[in-house]
């Protein structure tokens, strides 16, 4: 009988640089871990690969220059409306300085009181109070006035003043406004960049629908090279870190490949059938800072098939409380066993108990992953997952 559920290891890996064999330093890394700590590989067990290693051995990079000449490209009139950027020193402002070095003027709209991903740009208390409400549109010094003393409770800033240096260093014109709907930008440029996230193709259809100016979302930047710079089809500048003050590294492009690979070797290495992914953000929320975690365009690029689909589950409390109220101790364990065995037999997942939260298993392993791998020094872009698939009815 099996006393441990599922555990998750962080594997330390050299540390990973441009051109390197990623999918060979994965496996050399989990085999020197399975040597030092004793544990058996099974079949479906999980090996999760962060992005960025990922996008930093493929060597996914775009310069500033690289941003500002697709930007002129696109919006050859050099005066744009952008939309629902997110709030981020890491995540945006690389983006919005080559906005800006390739434009004269930007209108940059921000939604409140919040962005996309929870970070604040106004106290909600002061908001409340005030003469506006979520449908107001507030202008920059309507804002000053009323919420311009804002700085946010992690970073200690306030990002209008941030982003407002950053464009203005760029000598570019920048103007602010405040407002949720995106078709407000339409009453300040014609031409518009979306920069939202999870919205971004509802977004991008609303103005289309409204104007018969140029609109590009931001997974459209950057989506093909700029004098043999990186780039990422799909995602474009979504999902993009900041490497240095003039370099970005983009969301991965060759993470199919990538896992397929790792999973071939550690087939012929181990016997078994193990399923690996990349991971990204986690999607969960901060019940302090509400802030989203997912400022990925996806949790997971990447990954092998057998990590397809949402899980199955039976809800333990649920039926304990209810179906088995007047049962205890073995009894209750054995018919417990009893409903998943039945559940597992039913091909169509009618066995679903209530309780349960249906959720990709590539987003719920990417959460897991990003929880344990950090964003810090723990040095260990690899986690290796055992028993994620287990349930009580396994010996």
């Amino acid at each position: 009988m099996r006393n441990v559920g599922t555990v998750v290891r962080g594997i330390r890996t050299p540390i990973i640089k441009e051109g390197d064999d990623l999918a060979n330093i994965v496996v050399d890394s989990l085999m020197k871990a399975q040597e030092s700590e004793g544990f058996k590989f099974r079949d479906r067990d999980i090996v999760a690969i962060t992005e960025a290693v990922v996008g930093i051995s493929e060597g996914n990079y775009v310069s500033v220059d690289n941003i500002a000449e697709d930007m002129v490209n696109k919006f050859p009139s050099k005066e744009i409306g952008l939309v629902f950027p997110i709030l981020s020193r890491n995540r945006f402002s690389m983006i919005l300085k080559g906005i800006a070095r390739g434009m004269d003027k930007i209108t940059i709209q921000l939604s409140f009181p919040s962005d996309e991903v929870g970070n604040g740009i106004l106290d909600e208390e002061k908001l409340d109070s005030s003469p506006f409400t979520l449908d107001s549109v507030i202008s920059e010094d309507e804002y000053k006035e009323y919420f311009g003393d804002f700085i946010h409770p992690f970073t200690g800033i306030n990002m209008v003043d941030f982003y407002r240096n950053l464009v203005e260093s760029e000598n570019c014109q920048v103007e602010f406004i405040f407002a949720n709907d995106p078709r407000k930008i339409l009453d300040y440029s014609k031409d518009v960049l979306s920069c939202d996230i999870h919205t971004r193709y509802k977004t991008k259809k609303m103005l289309e629908e409204n104007t018969s100016g140029k609109i590009y979302g931001l997974y459209e930047v950057m989506n093909k090279s700029i004098n043999g710079s990186g780039y990422n089809p799909d995602y474009g500048l979504l999902g993009s870190n900041k490497a240095t003050e003039e370099r970005l590294k983009l969301f991965p492009k060759t993470g199919d490949a990538l896992v397929n690979k790792i999973q071939d070797i550690l087939k012929e290495k181990t016997g078994k059938t193990i399923e690996v992914m990349v991971y990204g953000d986690g999607a969960f929320k901060d019940p302090v800072g509400h802030i989203w975690e997912l400022a990925d365009p996806v949790v997971s690029p990447a990954h092998t098939k057998g990590l397809i689909g949402t899980p199955n589950e039976l809800k333990l409390k649920y039926i304990s409380d209810n179906e088995f109220a007047d049962l205890k101790g073995d009894e209750l364990k054995e018919a417990i066993k009893g409903e998943i065995r039945k559940k597992e037999a039913d091909l169509t997942g009618n066995m679903l108990s209530q309780g349960t939260t249906p959720r990709r298993i590539t987003d719920l392993v990417g959460s897991l992953c990003d929880l344990t791998s950090g964003s810090g020094d723990k040095g260990t872009p690899v986690v290796f997952i055992q028993g994620y698939f287990d349930n009580l009815a396994d010996e």
